[in-house]
């Protein structure tokens, strides 16, 4: 398995439908485990998305400022300046008092201040091969990473996934979607403290585990037992985050083609009718994160909104966020986003939507709150 997996990332390919995960580039200098390679041979990669906000802060309802990213160093305590941007301002103002002239040589040449080097990087020149990203490939337990568990703490996201697949296995990647909507979860969480929620294509599960924090029950969904394990994987590798709630996961197929949920004893991930009857019962948010990739999806996601909360026994609150992600189309002969404008015309149909049974209000929400995970928050979100 190690000298295929090798094979596989030393000579890449990329078909026309490959799609490639938009999250892990934030952090490129970071070494991406592979731990293994799944049942159709894809490598699945673990990562450790930063939490700023600690299980204990959540259990006391401490807040935290907004943070910016982009930055590899922030300060945590309000708005008082780290000693670092101090000694940095101060630098600065030294350069700027002195003149530019003072890092010129005598020939007039700008002379560059090298950083100093290190004993790691005289050691790095005797290696035979040049370190890359990934740099670890093996099959094993999470204590053969013994220097990134090290790292790895309580306010540690721990999520298996994939970097690139075809379009139908997207779900297997990270998207920025969810961790816009992990986000207004942990900004939001005495609204979603004790309720039962549905998530739909939850994909690695990284916004139920967030949602697990705070909320009483979530039924994590999605198709593809592939998937559906992975996912279930990530649900057990951050237990430690749910303790403080007490939160559970279910990892359950609900497939939106199909008018009714798995039954099947003998099929996994399947729903027992107690299961069933406990979601329509309590069920008061569904969510949904960069699900809007495919016109036909999207329909049918639409339909099982329509389906599901028309079951529910109390109204509900549906959270949905996702990406423009703007492309140049030979059909328009410019760049459109023909998925979200799908996705805003299907919205405002369900909301004039008048079949005397229920009624559906939409209301957008601002992304001025807190960010509680390390991504790029980007404006197309």
């Amino acid at each position: 398995m190690a000298d295929l997996a090798e094979k596989q990332m030393d000579n890449p390919t990329f078909r026309s439908d490959t799609v490639l995960s938009d999250v892990h580039l934030h952090c490129p200098s970071k070494r991406h485990l592979m731990v293994r390679l799944n049942a159709v041979g894809q490598p699945v990669f673990l990562s450790y998305f930063k939490l700023l906000w600690s299980t204990e802060d959540l259990a006391s309802g401490k807040h935290v400022r907004e943070i910016t990213t982009g930055r590899e160093h922030q300060c945590r305590s309000g708005d008082e300046m780290c000693d670092k941007d101090r000694s940095n301002i101060k630098k600065e103002g030294e350069l700027n008092s002195e003149g530019i002239e003072a890092l010129l040589d005598e020939d007039g040449d700008l002379e560059v201040v090298r950083r100093p080097r290190s004993a790691s990087d005289l050691q790095a020149e005797d290696l035979l091969r040049d370190i890359v990203c990934p740099v670890i490939l093996m099959k094993g337990k999470e204590d053969a990473f013994e220097d990134e568990v090290q790292e790895c703490t309580c306010s540690d996201v721990k999520i298996e996934h994939t970097m690139a697949t075809p379009l139908e296995d997207v779900g297997k990647q990270v998207w920025r979607a969810a961790f816009l909507l992990a986000d207004y979860i942990l900004f939001k969480r005495d609204t979603f403290r004790s309720c039962s929620v549905l998530e739909l294509g939850g994909g690695t599960g990284i916004t139920s585990i967030i949602m697990g924090t705070v909320a009483k029950r979530v039924y994590c969904t999605d198709v593809g037992e592939d998937l559906l394990a992975m996912c279930e994987q990530n649900v057990a590798l951050n237990k430690h985050l749910m303790k403080s709630g007490g939160g559970e996961i279910q990892v359950k197929e609900l497939d939106w083609l199909k008018d009714e949920f798995c039954t099947d004893p003998e099929a996994p991930y399947s729903w027992s009718e107690e299961e069933i009857g406990d979601l329509l019962d309590h069920c008061s948010v569904i969510m949904a994160a960069d699900v809007f990739y495919d016109d036909d999806l999207t329909d049918a996601l639409f339909r099982t909104l329509y389906r599901i909360t028309h079951n529910l026994k109390n109204s509900c609150t549906i959270y949905l966020a996702l990406e423009k992600r703007l492309n140049f189309t030979l059909r328009h002969m410019d760049v459109t986003c023909e998925a979200y404008s799908h996705f805003r015309n299907t919205l405002n149909d369900l909301e004039n939507l008048q079949d005397g049974k229920m009624k559906y209000t939409v209301e957008p929400i601002k992304l001025d709150f807190c960010q509680f995970l390390v991504y790029e928050r980007i404006e197309q979100l």
